[in-house]
């Protein structure tokens, strides 16, 4: 991926991979985002200044994705494009395929990065689909190979039987949900953490006293200072929003400067891990 974006456009900050590959901190999420409307968003995110797309077999908007890249009229090498292994696809030949059709659906020859969606224990196929994803890593059919929902113990089981560390693993984050052991863990083996539902929607993150302070101090939005905390701490996020001006907020980060007045308050809204998704027991095909 190069880091072209249109001059007029916001852009994102980067942080690097294991490999030293650049990947935009600020991505497009796209878990919501269907059909024509869908291509339409994903189009207006991309010419809006965003270069990291992020979607998932699971959520059925590849061919949208595709749709709004090319309509977008961005060459697909400016852009970081992941997605996912869905639980149905999980297994050795399994995994293979699904990939091969994601890229099919996406009308590319290759894909940035892709990550097993959830560990999804009870099959016991995680670990087949993590040799897969080496496998088209070394084939270059796909560039980067992670996780998604991943816990650390989950995350050593890969590394135990393989050596290879996933490059990302996007879990459950936000103000409400800080994940400190998960991220500390990320950092110490080289892992880049991904944040979905970095705005906490599934928390009411935006009606909490300390986060609605802190934003009206700043003059911004409650999303741009949960984007912002997350960012500080070179977290990559993907924040969804069909709204035009949304998507542009949400990019747009550079005016919003957080201090430890800030942070300290920030730190009170975290309800703990046992409020996040347990993926040793919540599983998604």
């Amino acid at each position: 991926m190069s880091t072209s974006s249109a001059a007029a456009a916001p852009s994102a900050p980067t942080r690097t991979l294991a490999d030293g590959t650049e990947i935009p901190l600020i991505g497009f999420g796209t878990s919501s985002t269907k059909g024509v409307e869908g291509a339409e968003a994903i189009a207006a995110a991309l010419r809006g200044g965003y270069r990291l797309i992020d979607t998932a077999a699971q959520y059925g908007n590849e061919a949208a994705m595709g749709e709004g890249l090319r309509a977008s009229g961005l060459d697909p090498a400016d852009v970081f494009i992941t997605t996912k292994v869905a639980g149905g696809d999980q297994g050795r030949e399994a995994a293979r395929g699904g990939v091969l059709e994601s890229v099919r659906r996406l009308g590319l020859d290759s894909v940035d990065l892709v990550l097993i969606h959830w560990p999804n224990p009870s099959r016991g196929l995680a670990l087949d689909t993590w040799r897969t994803l080496l496998d088209l890593r070394s084939e270059g059919l796909i560039r980067h190979a992670g996780v998604s929902n991943f816990r650390p113990d989950q995350l050593q089981e890969l590394f135990d039987a393989t050596g290879e560390w996933p490059e990302v693993n996007q879990i459950q984050l936000s103000p409400a949900l800080q994940r400190h052991d998960a991220v500390a863990f990320h950092d110490e083996h080289g892992i880049v953490t991904e944040a979905w539902g970095p705005l906490g929607g599934r928390e009411g993150l935006g009606e909490q006293f300390a986060i609605r302070k802190v934003a009206d101090k700043h003059g911004v939005a409650v999303a741009q200072i949960a984007l912002r905390w997350a960012v500080d701490q070179g977290i990559v996020v993907i924040p969804k929003s069909a709204n035009p001006e949304r998507q542009r907020a949400n990019l747009d980060l550079g005016s919003v400067a957080l201090d430890d007045e800030d942070r300290a308050l920030l730190a009170t809204l975290d309800l703990g891990e046992d409020a996040a998704w347990d993926s040793r027991t919540h599983e998604e095909w």
